[in-house]
């Protein structure tokens, strides 16, 4: 596959797909129904068993049955991009081999959580689950969950390193590291926004997509701002940034994935079930997310009518 052919198949919006669980266990068939709805909206690709699909608390034989059970389902339809990261770099090249193993068409690894590696320690770290896998990679730069960022210079001795990492998720919050990551790594970088309320100045920069969280309750809107971008209608794209606006912050108002569960459980999709240390979110919380779900749904209606 040819960097051109890459780069198709990872513009657009990837989901960050939740995992359901009810009663305890993995609601598969709630699942299904959520991946069905995301592919019928039009995304580009599917991130099973990733931070807002609760990986932590997932078994690696239930891991395993996700990415299996979506690759199944997305039939080649849409790419598969599986979260294969760890603190641990021998338990990350483990969880890729697995993820190839399941069928996944790519690998999201996360920067290494809690131990707080070196810049040398990441390239070291991504070096070794490169070489263990033939799969494309997406870097995972989230500083403000794992407590390291991947500089900018990492990133490019990365890439110049190891043909198949060729793509980074970038969610520092700063809109200005799509510039520095391009600077050093050129255009060969597949740039993807970590962060949805982001995902238009970072198209904007030069990225092509957004692994999402809010698609996960509103996919057909963020396929339209990314779509919209890309045919050049600015003014529809940034008419849909601000349509998602308060959706996307309400997805944050605890921590991920709690207000996404509560939302899908409103809407009738998913239950609020969660594996502690995670549990669901306030009683106020759900309130207020409720008052933005009927926010959003009427202002989303009335856009589409328009357009």
């Amino acid at each position: 596959m040819t960097m051109q052919d890459l780069h198709q198949r990872f513009n657009g919006v990837f989901t960050a797909l939740i995992t359901p669980f009810k009663d305890g266990a993995v609601d598969t068939a709630a699942y299904d129904a959520l991946v069905e709805r995301q592919i019928e909206a039009g995304v580009a690709g599917l991130v099973p068993v990733g931070t807002t699909g609760e990986a932590a608390t997932l078994s690696d034989e239930e891991a395993d049955a996700l990415i299996a059970g979506t690759v199944k389902l997305a039939a080649g339809r849409v790419l598969v991009m599986a979260g294969a990261g760890a603190n641990d770099t021998k338990k990350t090249i483990d969880k890729v081999k697995r993820a190839e193993q399941a069928g996944a068409d790519a690998v999201l690894i996360v920067t290494p959580y809690y131990n707080k590696p070196t810049q040398a320690g990441l390239v070291a770290h991504y070096g070794a689950a490169a070489e263990a896998t033939s799969l494309p990679v997406m870097l995972y730069s989230v500083p403000g969950r794992c407590g390291v960022e991947i500089a900018p210079e990492t990133c490019a001795v990365l890439m110049a390193k190891h043909d198949n990492i060729i793509a980074i998720k970038e969610a520092g919050g700063s809109a200005a590291r799509v510039t520095q990551l391009r600077a050093a790594c050129g255009d060969g970088l597949i740039i993807h926004s970590g962060d949805d309320g982001l995902t238009l100045p970072f198209l904007s920069l030069g990225a092509v997509g957004v692994t999402s969280v809010v698609a996960n309750v509103a996919p057909r809107e963020m396929v339209q701002l990314v779509e919209a971008w890309k045919a050049g209608d600015t003014a529809r794209a940034l008419a849909l940034h601000e349509l998602v606006a308060e959706l996307t912050d309400g997805m944050f108002i605890e921590s991920n994935p709690g207000p996404v569960k509560a939302a899908l459980a409103l809407s009738n999709l998913a239950g609020p079930e969660m594996r502690l240390p995670m549990v669901p979110v306030s009683p106020a919380n759900r309130e207020r997310l409720a008052g933005i779900l009927g926010r959003f749904a009427s202002a989303s209606a009335a856009f589409q009518e328009m357009r």
